[in-house]
């Protein structure tokens, strides 16, 4: 069996959702990535689990285009185009994985459409302060759309790209490999030459706007399969999300803090990553 997946897509609600697809004999485990991230970020997890699971990974960016002054995407949505892309795949009883964003829409899906999942591994998920799903936020007032609209989108090669990701706190302590398959899956050449971003800043921020369409606060008694948060020990997020009480509003949550690491876990420890997945996703 080859350590590479398999690129796919699947027609769901008139979008071409493009996913990697890890042939295995096992379960379905489905791995879905962080706000204007891609798939390719989970490979290095996902190749230590290939073989004892059926892998799915989806691209969640750029299927849907809004302007991120105008509401951007509303995560709800996305979780209608995630329970349309499981059912397009036919995918039953699935263990699920989602990071930042990944994990939120994941819980809209398990609250709103569930129960589906067997077991739910949320890593750092968006679950916002009430209070800013109660006000219309704008780009410049989201604590996380204000940064990302703003972020570079110019190199000259893919060594000024590394350079320049190196030298900023998010990128600092990843892995190398998973800088590596960012560089090469997340950019792509610009229309004057160069490199840019494949979610384009005005994409991600959209995205990042959308996650105040709705609230998940009232919906975490819903899941009711068993959860493990995972937080990163020294993620900014933590200032303003409060996953020990998202865990103890569900039956069945646990959580645990990764020591060393910030808010993109999976980019920093993949192998501690692939470790507790195969752990708690044990069958």
């Amino acid at each position: 069996m080859s350590e590479n997946p398999l690129v796919r897509s699947v027609n769901v609600s008139g979008f071409e959702i493009k996913y990697l697809f890890y042939e295995g004999e096992g379960p379905d485990l489905v791995l879905l990535h962080a706000t204007g991230f891609l798939p390719w970020l989970w490979h290095p997890i996902a190749r230590r689990l290939a073989g004892k699971y059926r892998i799915i990974a989806p691209y969640f960016c750029d299927h849907r285009v809004e302007d991120p002054r105008k509401g951007g995407v509303s995560w709800a949505l996305l979780a209608e185009d995630m329970i349309g892309f499981l059912r397009a795949l036919r995918l039953r009883d699935p263990f699920l994985a989602g990071h930042s964003m990944g994990g939120t829409v994941l819980t809209l899906v398990e609250a709103l459409f569930g129960p589906l999942a067997r077991k739910m591994i949320l890593i750092e998920p968006i679950y916002l302060p009430t209070e800013i799903y109660r006000a219309k936020i704008t780009v410049e007032e989201h604590p996380l759309a204000n940064k990302s609209i703003k972020r570079r989108n110019r190199w000259k090669n893919t060594g000024e790209a590394e350079t320049y990701l190196r030298s900023k706190e998010l990128f600092r302590n990843w892995d190398q490999e998973m800088l590596d398959l960012y560089v090469k899956y997340g950019m792509k050449e610009g229309e004057g030459g160069g490199l840019e971003l494949v979610c384009h800043p005005d994409r991600e921020a959209a995205l990042f706007v959308g996650s105040a369409a709705r609230d998940p606060w009232p919906l975490l008694p819903k899941l009711t399969c068993p959860v493990f948060f995972l937080e990163g020990e020294e993620s900014p997020n933590r200032g303003f999300i409060d996953l020990g009480k998202a865990a103890a509003m569900m039956p069945r949550a646990e959580r645990r803090i990764i020591p060393g690491s910030g808010h993109l876990v999976p980019m920093e420890k993949p192998a501690v990553i692939a470790e507790i997945i195969e752990e708690f996703f044990k069958f």
